[in-house]
């Protein structure tokens, strides 16, 4: 577990008390979110305080309202790197329980922020909303913040081409396989992690060995061939990871394959240069960019020559 994820406030570290805090759920840590953090970690500098991000584990929505629910852009450790690489000290994330959701704003504000936290001041986004039903505004915390003699900065949020920088427009992109667009609104390229099930091991026979990921905990792009890298290897049995050279560049297909019957959605990787045992290991991957739409082709040979051209289009695109 990361030194500075605190899951839970019965354990809270006093080194970590008095920070300038900001609050929400930071899926993604996109572009937008990036400005807030940059704003805290500058003000908690100023102020020689920690600086502090306290999220939700699961997010509010999962106890608010039946599912299906958004699925998230990132797993809550990748979410802790990444607030941690933006130079955030400390990043809680807070069981979710319906006791919580029943605070209104005020008591919110009174247990959460005052006496758990013991907030030095907060940073927020204009839209930000807290307390039972979200029934607090930004309004309100300018109120209550300056009763109890905190400083609170307001972020606006960022924009591309007109548009606000949102999670659930990045969601909406990604869904879409317009990755590009999502990468650029991200800051980054889009991550997705699983671990190495069992195939049919038909890549391997036709020279094109692919690892088959499952258990995927972030939204999965919608069905194509990507361009993308393999970042990280670990494995949870005895078995050390293999000696790789990161990053490994990837052809990604995701999506059923139709020129073999097969109608289940799969999410496979192919190592471009690269031979080695993954079964059973948890890969990360960069999803950098869509080449084309998942295709059902009337030979074996046809789909080898999609295959040499798709790992040339992989190469080109990863070298741009």
């Amino acid at each position: 577990m990361q030194s500075n994820l605190i899951r839970s406030l019965e354990q809270f570290p006093e080194r970590a008390r008095g920070a300038m805090v900001a609050i929400g759920n930071f899926d993604g840590v996109h572009r937008g979110h990036r400005a807030l953090i940059a704003e805290l970690v500058r003000a908690a500098h100023l102020h020689k305080v920690p600086s502090l991000v306290f999220t939700f584990d699961p997010p509010p929505l999962r106890l608010l309202r039946p599912g299906p629910w958004p699925q998230p852009l990132t797993w809550m450790e990748r979410r802790v790197a990444l607030l941690t690489q933006l130079g955030v000290d400390y990043v809680v994330a807070y069981p979710t329980t319906q006791q919580l959701l029943e605070l209104d704003a005020d008591a919110f504000f009174q247990k959460i922020i005052l006496e758990e936290l013991q907030a030095r001041g907060m940073v927020e986004g204009p839209n930000f909303r807290f307390g039972k039903g979200r029934g607090g505004d930004v309004q309100l915390l300018e109120r209550l913040c300056a009763a109890h003699r905190m400083r609170l900065a307001i972020v606006e949020p960022q924009m591309i081409e007109g548009e606000w920088i949102s999670s659930s427009s990045i969601r909406e992109s990604i869904e879409n396989g317009r990755i590009e667009s999502a990468n650029q609104a991200l800051g980054e390229a889009y991550r997705i992690c699983g671990t190495v099930e069992g195939g049919a091991g038909r890549g391997r026979t036709i020279g094109f060995p692919t690892a088959n990921l499952g258990g995927i905990p972030v939204l999965i792009p919608a069905h194509g061939v990507y361009a993308g890298r393999l970042v990280g290897i670990t494995r949870g049995d005895d078995q050390s990871p293999p000696n790789l050279a990161f990053p490994v560049s990837a052809a990604i297909h995701i999506g059923p394959n139709p020129t073999f019957g097969e109608r289940a959605d799969k999410v496979e990787i192919h190592l471009i240069g690269v031979s080695a045992d993954l079964y059973g290991a948890r890969l990360e991957v960069e999803i950098v960019q869509r080449i084309r739409s998942v295709m059902k082709f009337s030979s074996k040979d046809e789909l080898l020559q999609q295959i040499r051209s798709d790992l040339q289009s992989v190469a080109l695109a990863l070298s741009e």
